[in-house]
C-alpha cells in the first residue's frame, strides 16, 4: 500500500525532477516508510512506500528489473501473488524479492496488458517499458485503489491523489460543469473519468491505459460485471453456503497476505461484526478491533458502542474504543478535508480520518466492511425503488438523488447551469445490457460506479492519510461476481442483506443482526448548529467563496437561515454539501493557483 506518481514528457524534453519532488511530498502520508524515484529519458517515476509484504529493501520501489527492461510503481496488494509467483517460476522467471510487487513485473513480461486479468486484489500501478518507451497504467476491477492523471498535450502526469497533480502544476483547475452536477446530485460521487476539475481525470475501475513517448494513447476495459441468474438454479441453502464459502476465503486472504498484524474496524453494524465472526470461525484468536463514537444530539445518537461491545464480549477481542468530542471534530475538520482527493460529503469521511489516526498507532492494516450494502442490497431505498412505477431513471432518482435538476439550477451561479447531466449518465448506466431485473441493474451500477467514489474512496483517502491500509473483503471480485447472480429476494429479504443475515446467525449476537441499520453517525455534520453553523457560514461568506462565484448567493443565504430545514432525501445536510466543496477548493486548489 503506497503512493505512486510519474511524469511523462511528450514534447521531447526531460522531466523536471523538482516537479516529481513536489508530487512525492503530497504522497508522503500514504507511504511513510520509504521514498524512491527513477528517471529514464522522457519519464520520471516516484514512490512512497507503506511496507506490508516483504518488509526488506528488496521490495522498495520504483522496482527495476534490468533483465526484463521494466520499471514498476505499485499501490495495493495482490492476494494471489504466491500462486502467481509459483506459476511464473515454472515459466522460467527468476525472482529477487519475496513480495507481491515483483510478481506484477513478471506477469507483465509474461502476459503483457492481459496481466491484470491474472491479478486478484486491489491495485493501481504503472509499468515503464524501457525498450519500447511506453507507459502502462492499470486500476483494479472495483476501483479500490485510486489513479488520477492530467494531460495537457506536452506532459502526462499521474498520481494516487489529486493533491500531487495540483502540486505538479499546469492542470486546468476550472470547474467541470458535468462534474459539478454529479457532485451535487450523487452525494459527492463523480464517476470516472471525470472529477470536479477540468484538467484532472481518473482511470475508470477495470481499465488499463497505455501511452507512449509520442503521446499515442489507448484505453482498454478488461473486466465487466454481469447480473444474470445461473443456468442451473440453486436453492436458498445452496446460495447461502456458496456465499459463506466465498466470504470466508475473502476474509482469510486479507488476513494472511501480510507480514504485519491485521485488525478490524468494528462499527457495530452487521458487516464489520460479521468480519470478526468469520475470522473467529476460521480459528483466528486475539482479534484486534477498533471502534469510534461521537457526541449525541437530541435527534440522533453519535455512537454504536452498544452493538460493537456485544461483538467484543462474544469473542473477547483486543478492543480499542475511541470517543471523540464535537470540539475535536470541528478543530480537525479542515485538516481532514485537505486529505480528500475529491470533496466527499459523507459525514463518516471525517469519522474515518479521526479513527485511522488512532488505529495507525497500533497496526498498519485493517479489514473494513465497505461494499456489503451495495453488493447484497442492504440500503432501505432499494425496495422502495423496486416498488415504484416509471422508468428506471425515475425510480432511482426519486429515492437517491440529493436534489432534482431544477434545484441544482437554483444552487449554482448562471455560468455553471446546463443540462441534466446526472440524469443522462444514470439513465445510460441503467440501460446497459447484462442484468436481469431492475434491482440487478441498480446494484450493479452501485457496485461498479457509485460505491467507487463514495465509501470506497472515502476509506482509502482517510486511512492512507495516516499510513493505514484498509482491506475490503466484501469487494473481493470473485465474491462480487457470485453475489451478482443471487436472486433479488435473497438480497432484499429480511429488511436487506438476507443471505448475510443467515450466515451471521450464530456467528455474531442476534442483537447486532436484528438491530435497525446504522450509518456511522456524526450528528454535528447533519444537524448543523452552534459552532458548526458559524464555521460553515464563515466559509461560505469568505472572500474566496464570493469571488469564485460558484454558488447562487440567494440559495446560500436560504440554507444559512434555516440549516436544519434543508436535507437531502438520504438525510444529508445541504449546507454541509456547499461548505465542504468550498472548503476543499480553498485547502487544495487555491494554495497552488
Amino acid at each position: 500500500m503506497c503512493g505512486i506518481c510519474g511524469e511523462l514528457r511528450l514534447d521531447g524534453h526531460v522531466p523536471d525532477l523538482a516537479v516529481l519532488g513536489r508530487m512525492l511530498h503530497r504522497l508522503e502520508r500514504r507511504g511513510p516508510d520509504h521514498e524512491g524515484s527513477y528517471s529514464d529519458g522522457p519519464l520520471a517515476l516516484g514512490h512512497r512506500r507503506l511496507a506490508i509484504i516483504d518488509l526488506s529493501q528488496r521490495s522498495h520501489q520504483p522496482m527495476i528489473d534490468n533483465e526484463l527492461g521494466l520499471v514498476l510503481v505499485f499501490n495495493g496488494t495482490i492476494y494471489n501473488y504466491r500462486d502467481l509467483r509459483a506459476e511464473l517460476r515454472e515459466r522460467g522467471y527468476n525472482f529477487f524479492s519475496d513480495g507481491d510487487s515483483e510478481v506484477i513485473l513478471k506477469a507483465y513480461a509474461a502476459w503483457g496488458e492481459q496481466c491484470v486479468e491474472h491479478l486478484t486484489g486491489m491495485f493501481a500501478f504503472a509499468i515503464w517499458d524501457i525498450r519500447c518507451q511506453r507507459l502502462f497504467l492499470a486500476r483494479d476491477r472495483l476501483g479500490i485503489k485510486p489513479l488520477y492523471y492530467s494531460h495537457d498535450g506536452k506532459t502526462f502526469h499521474f498520481a494516487s491523489n489529486t493533491q500531487a497533480l495540483l502540486a505538479a502544476g499546469g492542470a486546468d483547475v476550472g470547474i467541470d460543469p458535468l462534474g459539478l452536477h454529479h457532485q451535487f446530485t450523487l452525494h459527492g460521487v463523480i464517476p470516472a473519468p471525470r472529477t470536479l476539475l477540468n484538467g484532472i481525470r481518473k482511470l475508470a475501475p477495470g481499465h488499463t491505459l497505455t501511452i507512449d513517448k509520442d503521446g499515442r494513447r489507448s484505453e482498454r476495459q478488461y473486466w465487466q460485471l454481469y447480473a444474470h441468474r445461473p443456468s442451473e438454479p440453486r436453492s436458498e441453502q445452496e446460495w447461502t453456503e456458496a456465499i459463506h464459502t466465498a466470504l470466508k476465503k475473502a476474509v482469510k486472504r486479507r488476513l494472511e497476505i501480510a507480514d504485519v498484524p491485521v485488525g478490524v474496524l468494528l462499527s457495530g453494524g452487521l458487516d464489520s461484526s460479521l468480519l470478526v465472526g468469520l475470522l473467529a470461525e476460521q480459528g483466528v484468536k486475539d482479534i484486534l478491533t477498533f471502534s469510534i463514537g461521537f457526541e449525541d444530539v437530541p435527534e440522533e445518537k453519535g455512537s454504536e458502542f452498544e452493538y460493537s461491545d456485544q461483538v467484543v464480549a462474544m469473542y473477547d477481542t483486543r478492543h480499542h474504543k475511541y470517543a471523540i468530542s464535537n470540539d475535536q471534530v470541528l478543530l480537525r475538520l479542515p485538516e481532514a478535508v485537505e486529505q480528500m482527493a475529491e470533496p466527499m460529503v459523507g459525514q463518516d469521511a471525517v469519522a474515518f480520518y479521526l479513527l485511522a489516526e488512532r488505529v495507525a498507532q497500533e497496526v498498519k492494516v485493517v479489514q473494513s466492511g465497505q461494499g456489503a450494502d451495495e453488493v447484497f442490497g442492504g440500503y432501505f431505498w432499494y425496495p422502495r425503488m423496486e416498488a415504484e412505477g416509471g422508468t428506471d431513471l425515475e425510480r432511482f432518482a426519486k429515492h437517491y438523488f440529493d436534489r432534482p435538476h431544477s434545484e441544482f439550477l437554483q444552487t449554482v451561479a448562471e455560468p455553471f447551469r446546463g443540462e441534466d447531466h446526472t440524469g443522462m449518465l444514470i439513465e445510460k448506466l441503467l440501460t446497459q445490457p447484462g442484468a436481469d431485473t431492475f434491482i440487478d441493474r441498480v446494484l450493479r451500477m452501485d457496485t461498479t460506479t457509485l460505491i467507487v467514489d463514495d465509501p470506497v474512496k472515502r476509506v482509502d483517502n482517510m486511512t492512507m492519510a495516516w499510513g493505514l491500509e484498509a482491506r475490503v473483503p466484501f469487494l473481493d471480485h470473485e465474491l462480487v461476481e457470485l453475489a451478482m447472480q443471487l436472486p433479488p429476494e435473497l438480497k432484499l429479504g429480511s429488511g436487506g442483506k438476507h443471505v448475510l443475515k443467515k450466515i451471521a446467525r450464530g456467528l455474531i449476537p442476534d442483537g447486532v443482526i436484528d438491530r435497525p441499520k446504522g450509518y456511522f453517525p456524526m450528528p454535528a455534520l447533519k444537524y448543523v448548529r452552534g459552532p458548526f453553523l458559524d464555521f460553515m457560514r464563515d466559509i461560505l461568506d469568505s472572500n474566496a467563496c464570493r469571488q469564485r462565484g460558484l454558488f447562487n448567493r440567494a440559495y446560500v443565504e436560504k440554507l444559512l437561515a434555516e440549516p436544519e430545514q434543508h436535507f437531502t432525501y438520504l438525510r444529508g445536510s445541504k449546507l454541509w454539501h456547499l461548505a465542504l466543496l468550498e472548503l476543499w477548493l480553498q485547502r487544495n486548489v487555491d494554495i497552488y493557483y
